[in-house]
């Protein structure tokens, strides 16, 4: 199908059948995941797990739908904004949620099953932030909790995802942690909790933050670089998250600077007060930047 076929506003609702299929990848997914544990279950075994959901375009099966029809005050969108035009926006998304996880469910159920849920570790985390396009509506889901920016943003919206992890009788239940990681520390965590050595990596594992005996050794900082949106950059240290805006148009842009204590939805701009930290941040971008492989998101070196 043409995914981005826009719909005329006076289109009937038969018209939005074009944008379902015959199978739903989710269910494909599932089923693979499923299967993949059955056959491993009586050795030691690793599952990436990629749910594609939810993401645009807003697809799920008609029974998942039909579940949230009449709960919202909603209106059909017709793909102005990219990806697949459909008839209930809101309960669609809505129906992605319950959809994924029912399936997170069915591999909670089979772990527990098979008699495997007391010795494995489940991991969930996501990639970025709510996404604005394609007939989602961050807004009326509160989806990013009142932080700024979405996909696409190096504010924490943009950012700044869920970690849950379960691991009876290693990880205590209901606990959280101020710990700052990223996704790239997730190849030492693994390795970590196989017993192995993991290849040397910017990334450092998580375990002790798991288990509560002892803290990893802090970081001097989490740097971030993003080339679409006139290019961006982030770092985060200590206390503080430190972002620059429109590099690729002001290679001098000013960098903010935000107290992520006390100012999670990076309201105040503290840069002014603090020049000292100012002043190394260029620093760090000169030594952590690395060519981008493609040429449009070069952003930092014109040399490229």
């Amino acid at each position: 199908m043409d995914v981005h076929r826009k719909l005329a506003p006076d289109a009937p609702d038969s018209a939005f059948n074009y944008f379902k299929g015959k199978d739903y990848a989710i269910d494909k997914i599932a089923d693979k995941a499923q299967k993949f544990i059955a056959d491993h279950q009586k050795e030691s075994f690793f599952l990436y797990l990629p749910m594609t959901i939810p993401h645009v375009s807003l697809q799920v099966p008609d029974e998942a739908v039909k579940e949230y029809i009449g709960q919202f005050d909603e209106k059909p969108y017709y793909g102005a904004k990219g990806y697949a035009s459909v008839r209930y926006p809101l309960s669609t998304y809505a129906a992605m949620i319950t959809y994924l996880d029912k399936q997170v469910g069915k591999i909670m159920q089979q772990i527990k099953a098979l008699g495997l849920d007391e010795n494995t570790i489940i991991m969930f985390s996501s990639d970025n932030g709510a996404t604005f396009n394609g007939g989602a509506d961050a807004n009326f889901f509160n989806s990013v909790a009142g932080l700024r920016g979405l996909k696409m943003d190096i504010y924490e919206g943009g950012i700044r995802e869920p970690f849950i992890a379960r691991w009876p009788g290693k990880i205590k239940a209901g606990t959280t942690t101020d710990f700052v990681s990223a996704q790239f520390d997730m190849f030492a965590t693994f390795s970590a909790i196989a017993g192995v050595q993991a290849p040397v990596s910017d990334g450092i594992s998580l375990l002790p933050v798991f288990t509560g005996k002892g803290r990893p050794e802090a970081r001097e900082y989490l740097y971030f670089e993003y080339g679409e949106k006139s290019g961006q950059i982030a770092i985060r240290f200590e206390k503080f998250k430190a972002v620059k805006s429109d590099v690729k148009n002001n290679k001098n842009a000013p960098w903010e600077l935000y107290d992520m204590v006390s100012d999670e939805k990076e309201t105040q701009d503290i840069a002014s007060k603090h020049p000292e930290i100012i002043a190394r941040l260029d620093e760090i971008v000169r030594k952590e930047h690395l060519h981008a492989t493609v040429k449009d998101w070069e952003f930092i070196d014109p040399k490229f």
